[in-house]
């Protein structure tokens, strides 16, 4: 049996629903779904803090950056303890999560036996498909993965075909960071096109790009979603006013038709695994409320 340890949430979740729950072994400390792997020990921690308000959170990592540092820590002596086969981690984001980089580093101090590292670099949903397909095939179980991929992929079909006879396909914002504000990218204009949406600002496959007021308030989007990077829908609440305070706000369309909304990024939305697809019926909630039940109010997401 491999012994496997995950350093990213979307890892995490990706191996346990390849089904190797017993094979996991560690964890990051940011690894919360699906609840059991709450027990198992924690390998990393942040070198700042993540209490403080979006702009001090956004000063802290810019300083770690600029300095060359990591923004996260390794417990070697642990990762030694456990003696993993596979250490899964990401090379998508320096922010999110252990590097590989910042890994083979901490390895480097390592005089026992060596791990192979399966790194994920999904900025698609494309991408994020093919990244459960290697982690499967690099734990030599290829048609568990392949047997995943297939059923997410039926499921954005199946939403994709109650979306497509809708006519109405609003304009979206996605903010992914409240101080600076900060559209989402990656794999999110993807998710709004399959929820049935036009995506503003952020493109397919690119890093989530900085958004100037001006920008917001010219495009005037019918609707915007919030959902800042490790924020659940509480914390992103006690800093909307960010957004509530600034002068564009209230004229903008999407809030004077109370088409407002905070979403929980940290569990969906942020974590390039198989809950994007949820991420998707949460959008098509949003988007579509003539055809879509609001299943996930309050747990995924709620009105601003």
């Amino acid at each position: 049996m491999p012994r496997i340890v995950s350093l990213l949430p979307s890892a995490t979740e990706i191996v346990a629903a390849l089904d190797f729950r017993e094979e996991l072994l560690g964890r990051s400390h940011e690894c919360d779904y699906p609840d059991w792997v709450r027990s198992l020990p924690v390998l990393t921690k942040a070198a700042f803090s993540p209490e403080g308000a979006s702009r001090e959170i956004d000063r802290q990592v810019q300083t770690l950056l600029e300095r060359g540092l990591s923004l996260y820590r390794v417990d070697i002596e642990k990762l030694q303890w456990l003696r993993p086969d596979f250490i899964v981690t990401q090379s998508q984001c320096e922010v999110c999560a252990v590097s590989e980089g910042e890994l083979e580093r901490a390895l480097s101090e390592w005089v026992g036996r060596p791990a192979h590292i399966v790194s994920l670099r999904g900025n698609t949903l494309k991408e994020v498909w093919a990244d459960i397909a290697r982690v499967a095939a690099e734990l030599e179980v290829p048609e568990r993965g392949q047997s995943l991929v297939s059923e997410l992929q039926a499921k954005v079909e199946r939403l994709s075909a109650r979306i497509l006879p809708l006519r109405d396909r609003p304009t979206v914002a996605c903010i992914e960071w409240l101080d600076p504000l900060m559209a989402a990218g990656n794999w999110i204009p993807e998710l709004v096109e399959c929820a049935g949406g036009i995506p503003l600002f952020g493109k397919a496959g690119n890093h989530s790009p900085w958004l100037e007021w001006e920008a917001l308030r010219e495009a005037n989007p019918e609707v915007i979603v919030v959902f800042p990077c490790g924020f659940d829908i509480a914390r992103t609440r006690q800093e909307f006013s960010l957004l509530q305070n600034h002068s564009s706000w209230q004229g903008l369309a999407a809030v004077k038709n109370r088409r407002v909304y905070l979403a929980d990024g940290n569990q969906y939305f942020n974590r390039p695994g198989p809950r994007l697809v949820d991420s998707i019926e949460i959008l098509a909630e949003l988007l579509h409320p003539e055809a879509f039940e609001p299943r996930t109010r309050d747990r995924a997401w709620a009105p601003a």
